[in-house]
């Protein structure tokens, strides 16, 4: 699986993600950092990845065509608690092309757009 996130995202989730041999787009440390949001999600679309980002202004995808979106936004974030929603998320569905899920501290959201 192919997977992109954002600079958020604790470094224990990109090193579990690798284990688990997914192909992590992780742009920390590189001459990319920084980013602006629509720029990289460009990248993200053009690679065909699932975006993990924190930022909830991604939901403005929710309608369109996608590889995936999964946004933690909890209220006190930390990185158990990030750690735990995110892998909470991805054993529940199979397939993420166009479906846009907000993981909150106890409940969640999900959106699946039409092709």
């Amino acid at each position: 699986m192919k997977v992109a996130v954002d600079e958020n995202i604790p470094l224990t989730v990109v090193d579990e993600l690798r284990a688990r041999h997914w192909d992590v787009l992780d742009i920390r440390g590189t001459a990319e950092e920084g980013m602006a949001d629509d720029s990289f999600w460009r990248v993200v679309q053009s690679e065909e990845r699932l975006f993990i980002p924190t930022d909830k202004g991604f939901t403005q995808y929710r309608n369109a065509s996608h590889y995936g979106v999964l946004i933690v936004n909890l209220k006190h974030p930390n990185s158990r608690k990030i750690h735990i929603r995110v892998f909470q998320a991805l054993t529940q569905f199979d397939s993420w092309r166009n479906r846009l899920v907000v993981m909150r501290d106890t409940v969640q959201s999900v959106w699946i757009a039409n092709d």
